[in-house]
């Protein structure tokens, strides 16, 4: 690990957190691995556009699921937020409808 990566500030949202517990141990584990990829890269996840600039999503499978992960990484303050995770099915829309919360999130 360099030093930018230790220096690195991982925030998770409340929504996020309880996602995490729903999940059962196997799916959680693979989640941390994925999430160690994001903190290892963080331009990994494909930039959105539009309403949702401020949010990168990483898209990865677990057996026959696909899931998404949506975070914002602030390179100048070495800040990683982690916002959502779930299935693609109203992954977007929530989003949406989330994103004064999580943009007053990141600008603090």
């Amino acid at each position: 690990m360099n030093e930018e990566q230790s220096e690195l500030e991982v925030y998770e949202t409340s929504r996020f957190s309880k996602a995490l517990n729903k999940m059962d141990d196997r799916v959680l584990a693979l989640v941390e691995d994925e999430i160690e990829k994001i903190i290892d890269n963080p331009l990994i996840g494909k930039q959105k556009k539009g309403d949702l600039s401020y949010l990168r999503v990483h898209k990865f499978g677990v057996d026959s699921q696909s899931y998404l992960l949506g975070y914002s990484w602030d390179s100048g303050k070495l800040n990683l937020f982690l916002l959502s995770i779930g299935s693609h099915e109203n992954f977007y829309r929530d989003a949406t409808n989330r994103r004064k919360a999580d943009l007053q999130l990141i600008k603090s």
